[in-house]
């Protein structure tokens, strides 16, 4: 396996290849890391992934690992819908830059965790090529989990830096792409979930949910192009064995 740090259009991301692969088509992964980690945090995913013949892309998100900008915990989670916003924005770039440089085969799979999960679940309501997924920790009700955010923002005391109006127009831009309000976009995709029920920083039950409803939209497709790990006793971290099941999902589905 190689590991090259590179920059497209602005972002930085590692490239991994497996060995004595420079040069061909791969099938292809583009990564995507979690709230307030970085891209080299999920090289354990590129690792196994690599190993099974498959190339890597794992940008830094806005505002993450090299495009830090200094701030803390509180004022990145005020940014966090603008982090995914501009990271489903970038997974165009990215894939566009991919297919120019002949990297890829088919096209490629998406892929991530807590937020990169997020992310996940946005972009593929946008853009029909992506041709498998992998969602750990993530949630597609964007408009809902918004809500949410912004009122346990203001149930700790803190006052909102927007206006009713700009906030208003962000539940509308989320809107666009919430997984809830477009599950047709989906079109029958190869999906994989997993999540831990005892996550408090992502909730299961709306991610379960939306599964069981996109379940009953896939139809005779469902059972072999859904797969829903859930781990009774686990919280907010992928536990290794929905790591490994998760990697194996997408070589599985990029190869055939």
């Amino acid at each position: 396996m190689k590991i090259i740090q590179e920059i497209w259009e602005g972002i930085p991301l590692l490239h991994v290849v497996p060995d004595d692969a420079e040069g061909k088509k791969l099938p292809t992964v583009i990564f995507l890391h979690g709230h307030m980690s970085a891209k080299e945090h999920n090289l354990h995913y590129a690792f196994q992934l690599a190993d099974k013949g498959i190339r890597v892309l794992l940008p830094d998100a806005h505002l993450h690992g090299e495009r830090e900008e200094g701030q803390d915990a509180i004022q990145l989670s005020l940014r966090f819908w603008e982090i995914v916003l501009t990271s489903i924005e970038e997974i165009g770039h990215i894939h566009k830059i991919a297919q120019e440089k002949q990297l890829v085969k088919g096209e490629p799979a998406v892929a991530g965790t807590s937020m990169g999960g997020i992310t996940t679940l946005g972009a593929l309501t946008v853009y029909p090529w992506i041709s498998t997924a992998a969602i750990m920790m993530g949630a597609p009700n964007y408009v809902e989990l918004a809500n949410a955010q912004m009122a346990q923002f203001e149930s700790r005391g803190f006052t909102l830096p927007i206006t009713e109006e700009e906030r208003a127009k962000m539940l509308a831009t989320l809107a666009q792409f919430d997984g809830t309000k477009k599950m047709e976009t989906f079109n029958n995709r190869p999906l994989y979930f997993w999540h831990g029920e005892q996550d408090i920083i992502v909730p299961f039950g709306p991610t379960y949910d939306f599964y069981k409803k996109l379940k009953a939209s896939y139809g005779e497709d469902a059972e072999k192009n859904l797969q829903f790990i859930r781990e009774k006793e686990t919280g907010h971290a992928v536990s290794r064995p929905g790591m490994l099941a998760a990697t194996e999902w997408l070589a599985e589905h990029l190869k055939e």
